[in-house]
Order: structure tokens, then C-alpha cells, then sequence
């Protein structure tokens, strides 16, 4: 069974308008990811009945799990959370980590650009080293330095175009293949 075609339209709209306003305030706002989660849930009950509700139940829960590590760490916004969570539930679980994958290499690429940029290449990759160290032992908080989102001295990105990006190409690949696949 295919995806519905509206339900990824929507999917790469929420994605685009998120990105749009991570890029502008750095915020993605409740008023668009929780309303987004439910519909995205409702639209693939609607589609697929029962077995869309579950795919879109797997989808966010996959999607907030995952990242519920680095928002407890203070190393992504609960709005870049509460995003991959919508996007699970239009997307469902394994269309998903296919897009969550790809935002995390598209974010990365923007910290390495970034870094290079603001010529901060060894205190970033310190803090990371920090902030694996703190992941692989289970603490909230890190030991070490004050690694967190709430420090204005750190570098950030806007996670939210990295997802826009990762969404948009995923569903332009989708498309593209069955448009050329042969029967």
C-alpha cells in the first residue's frame, strides 16, 4: 500500500512552513507542531483506516523517543522534537527514520559549515566530545562546561530547515520514483 499523495503534500508544507519560522525566530511554535501531530494521525485514519492510525501513532512516537535524549540535554529544541513527532505521524515509522536521517546529515553539514565559518572548529568539537560523553553515561545534565541551548555563547542551528530540506527531498525521490517506476 502507497502513501497518499496529499498526506506528503501536507507533510512537506508543515516541514517548509516549521523551517520558514525556525529560519526567521528560531522557535517552532505549538500552534503548528501539535495541531499537525493530530492531523497527521487523523488523515492516515482516514486513508487507511485503523492500520493508518497506528502508522501515524508509530510515526510520532518513533519520532519523539528518538529525540527525547537531546532535548533532556538541552542539545535540540522541544519545537525541533514536537516537529519530527508531527512528521511521524503523516509519515509514519519507517518513512521517518529515512527523513530523520537525513535532517541529521543536512544539520550537520550546516554545523560544519558553520563552524568553519565562525572559525570555532575546536571548542565545537570539545563540546560535542562533552555532550557524547553525557549521552553514553546517561546523565541529563553534562559535567562539564555549560553545553545547552541556554547559552548564548554557543553556536545553534535552525534544525527545523534541516528537516524542511530532508522532508522536501525525501518526498520529491518518492515522487520521482513512481513516476519512473515500470509496472
Amino acid at each position: 500500500m502507497s502513501i497518499n499523495t496529499a498526506v506528503l503534500a501536507l507533510a512537506v508544507v508543515l516541514a517548509d512552513w516549521a523551517g520558514w519560522l525556525d529560519w526567521r525566530s528560531r522557535r517552532i511554535p505549538n500552534w503548528l507542531t501539535i495541531p499537525s501531530l493530530v492531523l497527521g494521525i487523523a488523515l492516515n485514519g482516514l486513508i487507511s483506516g485503523w492500520p493508518g492510525v497506528k502508522a501515524g501513532l508509530a510515526g510520532a512516537g518513533l519520532g519523539l523517543a528518538l529525540l527525547l535524549p537531546f532535548v533532556l540535554l538541552r542539545g535540540l529544541g522541544a519545537g525541533d522534537w514536537k516537529l519530527m513527532g508531527a512528521l511521524g505521524a503523516f509519515l509514519g515509522p519507517q518513512k521517518l527514520l529515512i527523513v530523520l536521517f537525513g535532517t541529521i546529515v543536512i544539520a550537520g553539514l550546516m554545523a560544519v559549515v558553520e563552524m568553519i565559518r565562525k572559525g570555532r572548529v575546536k571548542q565545537t568539537l570539545s563540546n560535542l566530545a562533552v555532550l557524547i560523553h553525557a549521552f553514553i553515561t546517561f546523565r541529563i545534565r553534562p559535567q562539564k562546561g555549560n553545553i545547552s541551548l541556554d547559552n548564548p555563547e554557543l553556536m545553534t542551528l535552525p534544525f527545523g530547515v534541516a528537516a524542511a530540506m530532508a522532508t522536501t527531498i525525501f518526498v520529491f525521490v518518492f515522487f520521482a520514483q513512481s513516476a519512473f517506476k515500470i509496472s
